[in-house]
């Protein structure tokens, strides 16, 4: 590998040394001398093209020398092309446009790709998700992530249950969360990635394997970068709305505000969602006890129950844009709070009643960012985050209930008792009392059946009366040094610091605080990353190293007997663990438009907090002996496109992977080998624990086509094995060496087609018309693969339409989701939301 580095290295030396690039840099002004802000200025041919600012400034870097020429393109201005001859290091060259009448806002997402088409062809295995289109109508976060390719959301339930991310089989701490660059841990289980609504989002930045500099971690599998809006170039509020189905309710609300002369800029935003989660299940993982015969049914059909959640939030930022001294300043609060009612333990068997909880988190931020500071070549990023998280949890209901939302009943016995209160007893054929005892004096008594309410063994519906309140204070701060070095050669360092310190409070039991374990876990992560881009940009070339170092401090208080004395005595424990990575990305565009991408990476992963000390609010016990995770990642691929046939473009996809990961860290699945029963695989609670080795071989593909810029189709799959390839210390082969994980979806496919449709029923209005197609193939959810345990192969069908209306401000949608009402399963077969319909109302005000 250090052989594939320096070639590398010196090949970009050679090659960078020998080309003549240029730095071209100017204006786009209207006729009239209006600056045009948010116009793509694209180098014809290349994937080289930049976004000009408010004041309608651009700047293009390793620009080859010669005769070029570039396109300038807006919904604001005519489409035009214009060639300039490029023979100075830093040239000037201002372009003066013509601006053109009203158009649909289907023209800003055909000329929005080229940050998103640059970062797609930059080596890393990388999905960019737009969510313009989807903003307008009523679909999550997670949903939009759930048809990408490779990508598998993994929900427990309903809108407000846990939620885990899989890449390609890679899951849990392996794969990245981030908002804005910053984990989205850090701002609470209330301000999630499927909370925030689409319209707060600029794009969805989805990597598989090898991550850039501004996103290294403690991660192999990959990451989910969310981006919100940022632009200010001018004053804008948009609001949105939305009923559906099991009673949904969603509202949100963004506002941008921007003094042209001093630069002083505001951005707010906020949501508000509220459901039931009322809908029907009918799958095997529902039970039911008679209460009478006290049999167990399996399936059986019920309404969800105790499943209410409820969450609003708010993120609010002042700062400065275009300025001398920063490009970008935001200092930010972000504000959340959620009610979310747990219905039910790891798998759906027995119904939960009054166990549920609170959450609500308080988040300061700082956000800077400076191109050539202090000198020509220097950018400095930093993000800051310290939140302060609570968790209420409380479970102190004493019964076992139902899934027909009744309590569970036994059958005792009592004695029968006249209108007076007095014994009934046993008496023979002629009337006389029955004795119980040979001396006639106990007389036998009549005993009747009863059925009493069932009560659970420790007084809460998943264990023991809780009420407790986990406090969180999280520090999480990202800094980013890059310099030009040379032309199409640059060096970044980048820095990362995060420090959790919790602290559990039982509140049912306050005398026991003097007994809580407190911990606290910091983690440095510093990483080396050297660019390059040689071949007339042809060839890009991405080497990383990075250093982890994670610590965990942790106060354990014990009651210990010192000569018949209960004495609590403090034991203080400091657990230290470092390790080195690297990685390498490769890029090179040997046909038009066709580009080769390549990347590898050997890294580690830590435990974080939830893994090592548990997480009772999303059923997750605590593993205090995990330990780190190795990971050694290749991918290679190739992308096409945009390719244009007349008025038919198409772009192509294709991905393969091979992944061997070492002491892998999952949540635990049940052992065919230590269950009797089907029962015995309900489980309410699971921990993380370190599986062995694992190895996963798989492709993705994906094809997009559109026509006449009215006609938008996609189709994408996703096929791993991740095979369990664990061996016993001598080097035998383990019950299930060369089986499949189990509880993982291997084999997914998402088709989308998108129909656009002029002037329906008033002039300058458009209808869109939207048809989803998911599947997910059959998968056990158990060791031993027993047949009970695999869920069906799924199809998912969607619909949806959406009306603009002429003025281009208001805009109706209506979507029907599972319109087949299919059995829909994930985590540990836990059934989905079945048919549901929602509408939606957008409103924007442009100017102000």
């Amino acid at each position: 590998m250090k052989k594939l580095f320096l070639l590398i290295f010196f090949t970009n030396l050679f090659f960078c040394a020998f080309s003549q690039l240029a730095t071209l840099r100017g204006s786009v002004k209207t006729k009239e001398g209006h600056p045009v802000g948010e116009a793509s200025v694209k180098l014809v041919g290349t994937t080289l093209a930049a976004m000009t600012n408010a004041q309608g400034r651009y700047e293009l870097k390793n620009v080859p020398f010669g005769q070029r020429e570039l396109a300038v393109t807006s919904v604001e201005i005519k489409h035009e092309k214009f060639s300039v001859r490029v023979h100075k290091t830093a040239q000037d060259f201002n372009i003066m446009v013509s601006e053109k009448g009203a158009v649909g806002i289907e023209e800003v997402a055909i000329h929005r790709n080229t940050e998103k088409r640059d970062m797609e062809v930059g080596g890393f295995a990388v999905a960019v998700i737009e969510t313009k289109e989807a903003s307008l109508r009523n679909l999550t976060t997670n949903e939009l992530l759930d048809r990408a390719v490779g990508v598998r959301v993994r929900q427990s339930g309903g809108i407000g249950s846990p939620v885990e991310y899989n890449l390609n089989g890679m899951s849990g701490s392996t794969v990245g969360l981030f908002l804005d660059g910053i984990e989205v841990s850090t701002y609470g289980q209330s301000f999630n990635l499927n909370n925030i609504p689409p319209a707060m989002i600029e794009r969805i930045e989805v990597y598989k394997g090898v991550l850039p500099s501004h996103l290294t971690g403690d991660y192999v599998g990959g990451a989910i970068n969310v981006v919100l809006k940022k632009d200010v170039s001018r004053n804008n509020i948009t609001l949105a709305t939305s009923y559906g189905s099991f009673n949904t309710y969603n509202a949100d609300a963004a506002l941008t505000f921007r003094d042209k002369k001093t630069g002083l800029s505001f951005r707010g935003s906020g949501f508000y969602i509220y459901t039931d989660n009322s809908f029907t299940t009918w799958g095997r993982s529902t039970t039911y006890v008679d209460n009478e015969t006290q049999r167990v049914v399996r399936p059986y059909r019920a309404k969800r129950f105790n499943n209410t959640y409820e969450s609003v939030g708010g993120r609010f930022e002042l700062g400065f844009t275009d300025t001398k001294w920063a490009d970008h300043f935001f200092v930010g609060y972000n504000t959340s709070y959620n009610y979310n009612e747990i219905p039910h333990g790891t798998t759906m068997a027995t119904p939960y009643v009054g166990r549920f909880n609170k959450t609500n988190a308080n988040v300061l931020s700082l956000n800077y960012s400076k191109q050539d500071l202090f000198t020509k070549g220097l950018f400095l990023t930093v993000n800051a985050v310290q939140s302060y998280r609570s968790t209420y949890l409380q479970d102190t209901v004493g019964y076992v209930y139902n899934w027909d939302n009744t309590v569970r009943t036994r059958p005792t016995y009592i004695p029968e008792t006249d209108q007076n209160g007095n014994p009934v007893f046993v008496r023979d054929a002629n009337g006389n009392i029955v004795y119980s005892d040979a001396a006639q004096t106990i007389p036998d008594t009549v005993y009747k059946r009863v059925n009493v309410p069932m009560e659970t063994l420790q007084g809460g519906q998943q264990g023991p009366k809780v009420m407790t309140r986990i406090d969180r204070r999280i520090t999480n701060a990202r800094s980013n040094l890059s310099y030009m070095i040379a032309k199409g050669q640059r060096v970044s360092v980048n820095h990362k610091f995060e420090s959790t310190d919790r602290d559990d409070n039982d509140l049912l039991n306050p005398i026991n605080k003097d007994l809580v374990t407190k911990s606290i876990i910091s983690k440095h992560i510093v990483s080396v990353n050297y660019e390059a881009q040689t071949f007339n940009s042809k060839l890009r070339t991405n080497i990383m190293g990075k250093y982890t170092s994670n610590r965990a401090d942790q106060t354990k208080p014990e009651i210990v007997n010192v000569d018949g004395v209960n004495t609590i005595v403090v034991s203080d424990t400091t657990t230290f663990r470092s390790n080195f990575g690297y990685g390498a990305t490769i890029s090179y565009n040997f046909l038009p438009d066709m580009f080769f991408i390549s990347s590898m990476e050997n890294s580690y992963i830590m435990p974080n907090e939830i893994q090592l000390y548990g997480d009772p609010a999303i059923n997750i016990l605590p593993n205090l002996r995990l330990t780190p995770e190795k990971n050694i990642n290749y991918n290679a691929g190739v992308r096409w496109g945009v390719v244009e046939l007349g008025k038919n473009r198409v772009s192509l996809y294709a991905n393969m992977f091979w992944r061997n990961g070492y002491d892998k860290i999952t949540q635990e699945v049940v052992d065919e080998a230590d269950i009797e029963t089907e029962a015995d695989a309900d489980i309410q609670t699971t921990r993380y624990v370190n599986l062995g080795k694992t190895q996963a071989l798989g492709y993705e593909a994906e094809i997009i086509y559109i026509y006449n810029n009215k006609l938008n189709a996609s189709f994408n799959f996703s096929k791993f094995d991740n095979i369990f390839k664990a061996q016993t210390s001598d080097g035998q082969e383990t019950p299930y060496y060369g089986f499949q994980v189990p509880n993982e979806p291997f084999f997914t496919v998402n088709a989308n087609v998108q129909y656009r449709f002029n002037d329906v029923i008033q002039q300058k209005s458009i209808l869109n018309a939207y048809y989803n197609f998911g599947f997910v193939d059959q998968y056990y959810v158990v060791w031993g693969n027993p047949e009970w345990s695999m869920t069906p192969k799924q199809f998912v069908h969607d619909l949806g339409v959406s009306y603009r209306f002429p003025s281009g401000k208001l805009i109706a949608s209506l979507d029907m989701k599972n319109i087949f009402n299919a059995e829909v399963y994930d985590n540990f077969a836990i059934q989905k939301p079945g048919r549901g319909i929602y509408f939606k109302l957008n409103y924007s005000i442009g100017k102000f």
